[in-house]
């Protein structure tokens, strides 16, 4: 694991970020809100944890997809509610409720940063990252 400054990762983490504002802003329908956007959180964790880390993919996909299963575990035993939260950026961030459906969107944002991380791997021909 080698720690850097990724200027490529901050412009695709930048992006993400501003999508999610929207989506969560302009309140789109419950798809888009719902599941799209539990997808492509996951891209933003990813690739914001790749700003500063250069480190295996798969190794770094696996251990978001970890920490979103985890979260969504906590809102399926309803952490928020027992610890008595209600700041609304806390509970966005937590969330209340659990859904399995998170768990799917979840698992496709996982297989599409795998399929975006193999794509451009094999365009840039980077040393020592596979998948």
């Amino acid at each position: 694991m080698k720690f850097y400054i990724s200027t490529k990762h901050i412009l695709a983490t930048s992006s993400l970020f501003a999508t999610e504002i929207a989506i969560a802003y302009f309140h789109f329908n419950h798809f888009i809100r719902g599941f799209l956007g539990d997808v492509l959180v996951i891209l933003l964790i990813y690739y914001f944890i790749k700003i500063f880390i250069r480190n295996h993919v798969l190794k770094t996909a696996v251990s978001v997809l970890t920490f979103a299963y985890f979260v969504e575990l906590l809102q399926l035993f309803k952490l928020a509610e027992k610890l008595n939260i209600h700041s609304e950026i806390l509970l966005t961030i937590l969330g209340s409720v659990f859904d399995w459906r998170d768990l799917v969107a979840y698992t496709l944002g996982f297989l599409l940063i795998l399929l975006i991380e193999k794509i451009y791997i094999k365009n840039e021909d980077f040393k020592n990252i596979s998948l």
